[in-house]
């Protein structure tokens, strides 16, 4: 299947899925085409025309401003950019998010306002396509004159080819991969090396990857927590939706419906119960969860706002007949919202720790540490201590990065957003938590067969969930090597339908 880049359709998360999902292949609309040709023609007949300098495209860039390139000069000048700026270091960048830079560069070029040849953004399909995948490294950006040092990296291999990329399951200097294809490196004209690297793609590719993560977390977090709310013999009372319309926080109201929808059926959470209140970890769920649930979309209605703009410096407007240097390339927007989203998504985890640890309390005719002959085996006490590890790792990552700015280029950025740390930060917090709430599972999965010895059983959606996990991690009666199971919990967490 093809999927359109086309200025005119307003790119989504939920298209963002589908291209992943089934393996799409990009291609430029006809639309997309016209408007990057007639950019870069305007773009060359305003250079011959324009006696005054245009920054980034006669002058140096940052601090550099100042200093005016001769036209002989312009095309190493900006291969000089793309070289220079490649300063990236520490971990790669996953080769999922290296995918979506791509994605998310070309569509910032789809609208026409960047100046970029139509041949260097075809060759970004291209490599999106073939899975031509450059390193790419997660220190580096400031996140203000956009991602440059990341989508440097970025550019290196795929436009000028140098240097690495992941090719057909294997890290292989990317001139084997232009031998094999055919390809010659690109002669960037005038203001290109300033169009690869001046954006928000990198930031904004580990939004959308943490966005569609922690959307399918939010969904995870609530059939768990109907199975823990089952395991644990606990109260459906605070999950109805009428004491929810009195405080109707939308994301409040759809955690509740969830609990009751998932629930629908059990024989556990209708029968009598003696206790008459459950901790908050439970009683409060819909309130945690659905604060999560409203940040996340609050964070979805910013990222689509970037994904759909054009982040890049300077901007070339053709029907205005300019071309302005603006701050389109800082990454404020993306910066705070990330560390938005980390704190709802380390919230998910938070919660979900605690109610691990209610349910190995001894409490509510559940055994110790859910283990049958406690003293000789201690069973799930390590997974919670493991959570907690995580939960507070987690808590250490959540401290914000767009409150922090370091000052460069000579005190010409003298304000950035710091947002690249907060995207690697929010992509490892998606993670911890997915490991909790696996973790979470594995433990509400055996106290639900604890109140199966009790021949009661719950609701036919949480049965066959177990029923479908227990392919997967077995029942512990005495103890056993626990990671493989927390690791086999965490694969069917990626892996199992969401409903």
């Amino acid at each position: 299947m093809v999927y359109y880049i086309n200025p005119e359709e307003r790119l989504t998360l939920d298209q963002v899925q589908r291209i992943i999902d089934q393996h799409m292949t990009l291609a430029l609309s006809d639309e997309a085409k016209r408007r990057i040709e007639k950019c870069r023609n305007y773009l060359n007949h305003k250079m011959e025309t324009q006696k005054e300098p245009i920054y980034g495209v006669t002058t140096g860039f940052g601090s550099l401003c100042n200093i005016s390139i001769s036209k002989e000069q312009l095309s190493q000048l900006q291969k000089n950019l793309v070289m220079s700026h490649a300063c990236g270091v520490g971990d790669e960048v996953p080769a999922e998010v290296v995918r979506l830079m791509l994605l998310l560069k070309v569509q910032n070029f789809c609208f026409g306002y960047s100046g970029a040849q139509l041949q260097t953004v075809q060759r970004l399909v291209d490599c999106f396509n073939d899975d031509i995948l450059p390193i790419v490294y997660q220190q580096g950006s400031l996140g203000a004159s956009g991602d440059l040092c990341p989508l440097a990296n970025l550019m290196l291999p795929s436009i000028l080819g140098i240097g690495e990329v992941n090719y057909k399951g294997r890290r292989c200097n990317v001139s084997e991969v232009y031998a094999k294809k055919g390809w010659q490196p690109i002669e960037l004209q005038s203001k290109e090396g300033l169009a690869l690297l001046n954006g928000t793609q990198f930031m904004s590719s580990y939004a959308v990857w943490s966005l569609l993560k922690a959307r399918r977390l939010s969904r995870q977090a609530d059939m768990i927590l109907s199975l823990s709310l089952d395991a644990f013999d606990g109260r459906i009372e605070p999950f109805y939706e009428a004491l929810h319309m009195v405080r109707p926080h939308k994301g409040q109201l759809e955690t509740a419906a969830a609990v009751r929808r998932y629930t629908e059926g059990s024989q556990l959470i209708s029968r009598h119960k003696e206790h008459v209140q459950d901790p908050y970890s439970f009683r409060c769920a819909p309130q945690v969860h659905g604060a999560a649930k409203d940040t996340i979309n609050y964070v979805t209605s910013v990222v689509e706002t970037e994904i759909n703009s054009t982040t890049d410096n300077p901007i070339v407007l053709p029907d205005e007949d300019m071309v302005i240097s603006g701050g389109h390339f800082h990454g404020e927007p993306l910066a705070m919202v990330l560390d938005f989203l980390a704190i709802a998504v380390a919230e998910l985890g938070a919660i979900s720790e605690r109610r691990t640890y209610q349910l190995i309390d001894a409490k509510r005719g559940l055994p110790s540490f859910l283990v049958a002959k406690p003293g000789l085996n201690s069973g799930f006490m390590i997974p919670q201590y493991t959570a907690a590890a995580i939960v507070s790792q987690t808590k250490q990552l959540c401290t914000p990065c767009s409150v922090d700015s370091i000052p460069s280029s000579q005190n010409q950025e003298d304000l950035v957003s710091m947002g690249g740390n907060a995207a690697t930060k929010c992509y490892r917090v998606c993670e911890n938590t997915e490991r909790v709430l696996a973790i979470e599972l594995f433990n509400a999965a055996q106290a639900l067969d604890f109140r199966h010895q009790e021949g009661v059983k719950s609701s036919p959606f949480i049965e066959n969930m177990v029923a479908d996990y227990r392919k997967c991690v077995n029942f512990v009666d005495i103890d056993q090597v626990m990671y493989r199971h927390i690791h086999a919990s965490v694969d069917f967490l990626q892996h199992m339908t969401v409903e």
